[in-house]
C-alpha cells in the first residue's frame, strides 16, 4: 500500500515524513527527487534551459532563486516548467517504488499531490495540516521568505479544505496533540488493515 503525504507550505509534511523513516518506512519526497533531478537528468536539465534560458543554471546546479522569480508569478511558465518535471519525478517514483515488496507499506511525501496529478499513485491519502498563520510562521523562519512570498505560492496550491475533503486520513500539526501519536495512531490503523 502507497500512502500519499501532501499538505500546503509549512503544515508539517516533513516532519511526518522524517517521524516515518525514524520508524523505518520507506518514504519518497518528490521535492527532493525534482531538485535532484533538475540538477543531474541531462533531458530535464536541457528542457528546462531551452524553456528559462541558460540563467536557470549555475554550472550544473539549478539556479533556484532565479527559476522561483521567473515562475511564481507567471502561470504559463510554471506550467510549462511542471510538465517537464512531473514526469520524470513519476518515472522516478516508480523505478523506486518496484525496489520494495509489494505487500510492504510505502509513503510517497508531494505538497503538489492533487495539483500534479500524483494522487493516481498512491492508494490513500494522509493530509497534514495547521492553521495559516502557523504556516506561515513556519515558512518565514525556516526559508527567510517574505509574507508576500508564502502567500503567493499558497495561491498555486489547493486549498487545506480541498485537500481534506479527498483524504483518507488527517493530522493537524497545530501542537494541541503531538504529531508523533497522531502519526502512531495511524500507523496502527494501516497495520491492522494491511
Amino acid at each position: 500500500m502507497i500512502i500519499g503525504i501532501t499538505g500546503g507550505i509549512g503544515s508539517g509534511k516533513t516532519t511526518i515524513s522524517n517521524l516515518l523513516r525514524e520508524r523505518n518506512y520507506p518514504v519518497y519526497d518528490t521535492d527532493a527527487a525534482g531538485r535532484k533531478l533538475q540538477d543531474e537528468d541531462a533531458q530535464v536539465r536541457a528542457k528546462i534551459i531551452s524553456l528559462l534560458g541558460e540563467k536557470a543554471y549555475t554550472g550544473h546546479t539549478l539556479n533556484r532563486a532565479f527559476v522561483a522569480a521567473q515562475v511564481f508569478g507567471n502561470s504559463a511558465l510554471l506550467s510549462a516548467l511542471n510538465t517537464i518535471v512531473h514526469p520524470a519525478v513519476v518515472a522516478d517514483f516508480k523505478t523506486w517504488k518496484a525496489g520494495f515488496d509489494s505487500r510492504q507499506l510505502l509513503f510517497m511525501e508531494c505538497a503538489v499531490l492533487f495539483e500534479a496529478g500524483f494522487e493516481n499513485l498512491v492508494d490513500k491519502i494522509l493530509v497534514v495540516t495547521a492553521p495559516e498563520e502557523l504556516r506561515i510562521e513556519r515558512v518565514m523562519r525556516r526559508d527567510g521568505l517574505t509574507r508576500e512570498q508564502i502567500l503567493s505560492r499558497m495561491a498555486h496550491q489547493i486549498s487545506e479544505k480541498d485537500k481534506i475533503s479527498k483524504a483518507h486520513f488527517v493530522i493537524n500539526t497545530d501542537g494541541l496533540i503531538l504529531p508523533e501519536e497522531q502519526l502512531q495512531n495511524l500507523l496502527n490503523i494501516l497495520d491492522r488493515n494491511s
